[in-house]
């Protein structure tokens, strides 16, 4: 059950946008759970929780927002202090009254330091945002009452519902979008959850949005994620459109794995040569 002062939030502030929680179907999961009140599905949230905030350099440059929990329960996730918030008892914002947040960004992205580094975004990212997509969709509506070009990146694990992924498009100005693997089983020892709706949906933007595409973005882990499935992944995306922009993250320790070898600059020399490979 929630604190006293989550129940006043909630009432004055998130009863009108966030009812949908009240049936929560937001991601592929489709738990149907009453968040509002407290249950918990998959995600292990209730209502939307920030868990921080900063100006973030790494391309695209933006003022990043940190959502708490995820959809998914990655082995090796580097950000799981928040991705597995509640059961972490990470110390977080919580939740943040959206037109306030809205004007935090926006502060933030004119700033010095926001202009000094680039930035021209706010970036929604986690955990997974999809599983606050309202909230989201609320800071976002009210950042653009104060200033209608506001860029909006939307940083996802691809667990989305269709529905879910046309509402994102709607705002989206970039997409950076994560494929854990390409096989099922691989995908479900790594994640928890099914690979079928993660490329249906990175199908659907290339074909669909690929102008909101920033890239996708493919973790190479050595004996896991390497090169029979970046061939898998590849094939894929070339079947769809070989220009597709893709970017291979090294692995590195972390989490479950974090005693689990990192990926070798040879294991990455042989995933871009399977990538740029001419016949695709």
């Amino acid at each position: 059950m929630f604190k006293h002062r989550e129940v006043y939030l909630l009432n004055i502030e998130t009863q009108k946008f966030l009812t949908e929680l009240e049936n929560c179907k937001l991601c592929e999961w489709q738990c149907g759970v009453n968040r509002i009140t407290g249950e918990l599905g998959v995600c292990r949230i209730s209502i939307p929780h920030v868990a921080s905030c900063q100006l973030h350099p790494a391309p695209p440059q933006s003022y990043t927002i940190f959502m708490a929990g995820c959809n998914f329960k990655c082995l090796n996730c580097q950000n799981y202090s928040i991705a597995h918030y509640p059961d972490t008892k990470t110390v977080i914002r919580g939740y943040v009254n959206p037109k306030e947040l809205a004007k935090e960004s926006i502060n933030a992205i004119n700033s010095s330091m926001g202009q000094f580094i680039g930035a021209d975004r706010i970036f929604f990212s986690g955990g997974e945002p999809t599983i606050h997509l309202p909230y989201i969709e609320k800071i976002v509506e009210e950042a653009r009452k104060i200033d209608p070009e506001t860029k909006i990146n939307f940083d996802t694990n691809g667990f989305l519902t269709m529905k879910s992924l046309k509402r994102v498009l709607k705002f989206t100005t970039s997409i950076t979008f994560d494929i854990k693997a390409y096989n099922d089983d691989v995908h479900k020892a790594l994640t928890g959850a099914p690979s079928e709706p993660v490329l249906r949906n990175a199908e659907y933007i290339a074909k669909h949005a690929r102008d909101k595409l920033w890239e996708y973005r493919i973790l190479v882990i050595p004996g896991i994620v390497d090169v029979e499935e970046i061939k898998a992944i590849c094939e894929f995306m070339a079947s769809i459109d070989p220009t597709l922009p893709v970017c291979f993250l090294v692995f590195r320790p972390n989490f479950v794995l974090d005693q689990y070898m990192g990926a070798t600059w040879k294991l990455m020399d042989k995933t871009v040569e399977i990538a740029i490979k001419p016949d695709w």
